[in-house]
């Protein structure tokens, strides 16, 4: 039997109180479909605890834990009580360092509209009903990495700045790792950027038009970022695949996320050549509600999911989570996130532990 170590970054806030249920999950999941696979779990600091507990918010054990592991599943970070710290000493410096080690420079953050959930968008129903849009986000590049950067005073006043850099290498990969996604959907790809006004996003679409030749039968669209953050809300189903920047895909995911109701329902997944990948939900840590039993535990469970087909090859038990979660909704449970303003009788609100509970379940 193949046992596949998976590192566990409980994280801050709501984080730390979701991950035991996501675990639960996981570790069922591949229990009941029985393929040959078993998990090997390990636990370490990220973010806000770890600068609690070493002083710094990414310490060199979680460091060698992460690279010694197939696939880290990390729950969010961050919190009020650590925004004083200097920026290169907050706790989201650790989730930017373990992506920055591990070489994690493919993000994949899909954007799913579950049936039951179609009206919990903000937008009408048939602009989002059966959405379906991949979002792939270079990581470790861009102005998040650029150097230099920092304030400085200058004739008497302060001045910020911030490098936004890409070589063609970066360029190339990441995508190619979108072409290759298109390839497994519906062979459409568009490549956004801000090459009007940006030198460096110029070279970002002369290199995706380049990489196309190897891949003539996707669809190759272009769009300005202000174009595309516009369709988005406007006309979100013409778009399949997206391919963009660090900072852009940062905004557009965000975008794409509140098409689906609710942040609390979306995974993400941040992978490396050796698809050696990274997971976590794309929410913040809520600190107003950590410890409440309110939060929605299905964005992590979800990321679970994605952490055993995208890493782990094991595909039945990443279906077997998803089927779970739909069942779930379908059945009208929903987190206080997902439940309308103005619920109908067939649905019930539920806690966090309900939750995660009811999914495991229907496994």
């Amino acid at each position: 039997m193949k046992k596949s170590k998976v590192l566990i970054l409980p994280g801050d806030g709501i984080g730390a109180e979701i991950m035991p249920y996501a675990v639960d999950v996981l570790e069922t999941a591949v229990d009941i479909v029985e393929d040959g696979q078993s998990l090997e779990f390990s636990y370490g600091d990220i973010g806000g605890s770890a600068i609690d507990n070493y002083g710094v918010p990414l310490p060199h054990e979680t460091l060698e834990l992460a690279e010694s592991s197939e696939a880290v599943l990390m729950g969010a970070v961050g919190g009020p009580q650590w925004d004083s710290l200097p920026m290169e000493e907050r706790p989201e410096r650790g989730l930017l360092g373990l992506r920055s080690a591990l070489d994690l420079y493919a993000n994949l953050r899909p954007a799913v509209i579950f049936k039951a959930l179609a009206d919990s968008s903000s937008l009408k129903r048939e602009l989002v009903e059966n959405l379906d849009i991949l979002i792939i986000r270079e990581l470790t590049g861009g102005i998040y990495f650029g150097e230099p950067r920092g304030i400085t005073v200058d004739n008497g006043g302060r001045r910020g700045f911030n490098t936004l850099v890409y070589d063609e290498r970066e360029i190339e990969r990441i995508a190619r790792n979108a072409f290759e996604a298109a390839q497994k959907r519906n062979n459409k790809l568009c490549s956004v950027d801000k090459a009007n006004v940006l030198e460096v996003t110029q070279l970002w679409r002369d290199v995706v038009t380049e990489v196309h030749r190897d891949y003539q039968d996707v669809e190759l669209s272009h769009m300005y970022v202000d174009n595309a953050g516009m369709q988005l809300v406007r006309q979100p189903k013409q778009f399949d695949v997206i391919v963009t920047g660090n900072m852009f895909g940062d905004i557009l995911s965000d975008v794409a996320a509140m098409l689906t109701g609710s942040l609390g329902m979306l995974p993400s997944a941040s992978l490396n050549a050796k698809n050696q990948g990274l997971y976590e939900p794309v929410h913040g840590s809520a600190p107003d509600i950590a410890g409440e039993n309110i939060a929605n535990p299905l964005a992590t469970i979800l990321s679970g999911s994605m952490l055993l087909r995208y890493s782990l090859g094991a595909q039945q038990s990443a279906a077997r989570i998803e089927r779970a979660v739909e069942a779930v909704l379908d059945s009208g449970m929903r987190t206080a996130d997902i439940m309308p303003v103005e619920p109908s009788k067939e649905l019930t609100l539920v806690g966090t532990s309900e939750m995660a509970e009811a999914v495991k379940t229907l496994l």
